[in-house]
């Protein structure tokens, strides 16, 4: 058997478990970022729908995407898949395969965020499935599978449209549609800060997920030819590094200090703007796709929040505007000797053409995620008696009304027997 093969189809398995191992980074931030009460319910539903995503993509998701016979939407072969389908000759197709669910797993993990400490369990059940056959293999086929995109000479290799825009389309679906937190914003329309429990959760979770984008972006070569993915790594991670240190100075200058939850939005804003990028741009273009994230995720989340929006993981500032941005600055900064998808950027002598292409691609595919996704989810609200815990249930804290047990049981234990003591005195005195 041949050896570059061999070595391919062994660098894009590696790949692909990294980018698998960034589930657990997206649960410590999703923890992180809530209330200790929803902890262990974010841990387990992560977990779950993970589960279900990738028995969807088996049967489902990957041939409408990769499948032949397409028509304008979706492949129409391939479902349930044997392990014996040829897609690249170039690596196992089993392991093709695998690196690519993982991309559909992380679109969706992204998508429920936005349901964050008000969904009922069961609307992640129903979403996840439906979000894996209606919204992501639909624009993942556009895109990656030889779609009208791709025809156009769409450029994202790693997916800042594909991946990031879809999931955070549908997380801004779902937050519109559940409507804010309890206590989020106050009768006149300001805003209340619900602060995350533990901010060491969530700075390790960006460092699992910075290093997990090593197989998220440079796993996307599958390739071993000539080693690109050690530039498309470095690309990767001086955009991670500009973006935290642009997302700090602006906080610094604005807020008088720089603000910890900012610093790590900066970093996967960064991370989320060189996806679509990291395989056509020069290394100092990746430090200005980096640095504008960072600053673009500070402002988009002050945005938000004006506009009463209550993103409590920061879905649409850091996946969504990011990769907005992502996607279109390959129309800037693409060169002529790496674009080998599409054509050079508007730097490079290529005119407006390819940056024409990019805003074209991520203009359909942001209003497909955020239409379908909302009316599955307006469905759902009608046919499931709503998608939203009760106020006392969301009060109480997932944990305990969704399945019956605390994340954190003596921590919980014990502000429960304090509380029960305070009234008591309350009710002496």
């Amino acid at each position: 058997m041949d050896a570059t093969y061999l070595m391919n189809s062994l660098w894009t398995m590696v790949s692909g478990v990294l980018v698998i191992l960034m589930i657990g980074g997206f649960i410590l931030l999703e923890a992180g970022s809530t209330r200790m009460k929803n902890a262990g319910h974010v841990a387990g539903k992560t977990i779950f729908t993970f589960g279900l995503a990738s028995l969807v993509f088996w049967a489902l998701g990957y041939g409408l995407i990769f499948g032949g016979n397409a028509n304008f939407f979706v492949g129409m072969t391939d479902f349930f898949y044997s392990g014996n389908q040829v897609k690249d000759a170039g690596l196992a197709t089993a392991v093709f395969f695998f690196f690519q669910l993982a991309f559909a797993a992380i679109s969706i993990t992204i998508a429920l965020g936005g349901f964050a400490e008000r969904a009922k369990f069961s609307a992640y059940v129903v979403f996840t499935i439906l979000f894996g056959i209606l919204v992501y293999p639909v624009i993942a086929h556009w895109i990656w599978g030889g779609g009208w995109l791709a025809e156009h000479g769409k450029q994202d290799f790693a997916g800042s449209t594909v991946v990031h825009l879809t999931g955070a389309m549908a997380a801004l679906a779902a937050t519109i549609l559940l409507k804010p937190r309890i206590g989020k914003f106050n009768k006149d329309g300001s805003a209340n800060n619900i602060a995350g429990h533990n901010q060491v959760y969530t700075a390790l979770a960006v460092l699992i997920l910075w290093v997990g984008w090593f197989g998220f972006n440079a796993g996307s070569t599958v390739s071993v030819d000539k080693a690109f993915f050690g530039f498309v790594a470095l690309n990767t991670n001086l955009a991670a590094g500009a973006g935290a240190v642009a997302a700090t100075l602006i906080s610094w200058v604005v807020l008088g200090k720089p603000d910890i939850p900012t610093i790590l939005n900066g970093a996967l804003a960064g991370l989320v703007a060189i996806t679509a990028s990291c395989a056509f741009v020069d290394v100092w273009a990746s430090v200005v796709i980096g640095f504008i994230a960072g600053i673009l995720t500070f402002y988009s989340a002050r945005f938000l929040e004006k506009s009463k929006v209550d993103d409590p993981i920061f879905a649409v500032s850091v996946h969504g505007i990011p990769g907005i941005w992502g996607t279109l600055s390959t129309g800037l900064f693409a060169t002529k000797e790496l674009a080998t998808v599409g054509k050079p950027g508007l730097f490079y002598g290529g005119g407006l053409h390819q940056l024409g292409v990019q805003f074209m691609g991520v203009a359909v595919a942001g209003i497909y995620a955020f239409v379908v996704s909302y009316a599955i989810l307006w469905v759902m609200k009608k046919m499931m008696g709503g998608i939203r815990v009760s106020e006392e249930e969301e009060i109480m804290g997932l944990d305990i009304s969704e399945h019956g047990s605390y994340g954190y049981p003596e921590q919980m234990a014990q502000e429960k027997a304090e509380t029960v003591i305070a009234s008591k005195t309350q009710i002496s005195s």
